[in-house]
This record gives C-alpha cells, structure tokens and sequence, in this order.
C-alpha cells in the first residue's frame, strides 16, 4: 500500500507565524507603542525626547519601551547618563509606516480604495 504524504504548501501559515504576526498587530494596537515606534523610526531617542515627542509621561514611555523590548523590537544603548532607544527590528519598522501610510489615507480619503 502506498502511503500519502500531505505536501506542505508553502503559502500556508505554520502556527508560530500566525502566533507572532498576531502580536505585532496586537504591540502596535497601543496608541503610545505605535507614537513611539514612528518616532524612533527617524532614529534613536531617549526616554525624555519620546515622551516629549508622543505627549505623555516618561513613566509611560519607559513601561511601553519595556514592552517593546520584551519582545525584542527595540534595544538600547547607553550615552553617559543617558539611555538611547532604537529599533531592532526593520519588519516592524516597515509595517508601521505602511500602516501610517494607509491610516492618512483612510483620514484624508486620499488614494484609498
């Protein structure tokens, strides 16, 4: 008797990427998480910059980064005193502006369709 094989289509998610796409969307669904990646998409920044930049406390911007590093996304390097946060992973950081990119077209109903 012959025995079948399931090929594996490779256009099929495996759970582990199911797993991880589903808490990207879930990192960048905070409002505080998704200011302060497009602001460290221009570059590094510390604590008090971002929370200048995203118009809330340092405290939130150093437990939202915590969260962000947790997951690897971001990392930080130390200046003197000062810790400058950057991010760590480019997919993140493409799929941010994409999602900026079609959110100003949703608002200004410009190019959507």
């Amino acid at each position: 008797m012959q025995r079948l094989h399931r090929r594996r289509n490779a256009n099929v998610l495996t759970d582990a990427q199911v797993l991880v796409a589903s808490g990207t969307f879930q990192v960048l669904s905070d409002p505080t998480r998704l200011r302060i990646i497009h602001e460290l998409l221009s570059g590094p920044k510390s604590v008090g910059a971002l929370a200048i930049a995203c118009d809330v406390s340092a405290s939130a911007v150093s437990h939202q980064l915590q969260r962000l590093r947790d997951l690897r996304l971001v990392s930080f390097t130390r200046k003197g005193n000062t810790l400058l946060y950057e991010l760590t992973d480019d997919h993140v950081g493409s799929f941010c502006r994409e999602a900026l990119y079609h959110a100003d077209h949703v608002v200004t109903g410009r190019g959507h369709r």
